[in-house]
């Protein structure tokens, strides 16, 4: 069984790698993504984007790793608070 942490990450970090090709941005729910795990892929994005203009290599450990840590902040106390949506 997959946990909401693991499938956040999951998420986040599919959805992170699309954006960066340009194939997507926009409606978080058409990612199937809830308004808190789409403000870590914003953040995932961000923190990409200026990896990239650093000359980063490794972009998509970046990614895992943050989209992990966002996660697994976001979950650490039991899940998101505030109703379904969140």
């Amino acid at each position: 069984m997959t946990s909401d942490e693991d499938l956040c990450a999951k998420l986040v970090g599919h959805w992170s790698r699309r954006v960066l090709e340009g194939r997507t941005y926009g409606d978080y729910q058409s990612m199937g993504l809830s308004g808190g795990q789409y403000d870590i892929l914003r953040e995932v994005v961000d923190a990409a984007r200026a990896a990239e203009r650093r000359g980063t290599a490794e972009i998509g450990q970046l990614i895992d790793r943050q989209a992990r840590e966002g996660c697994a902040a976001r979950y650490r106390a039991g899940g998101p608070g505030g109703g379904p949506w969140r």
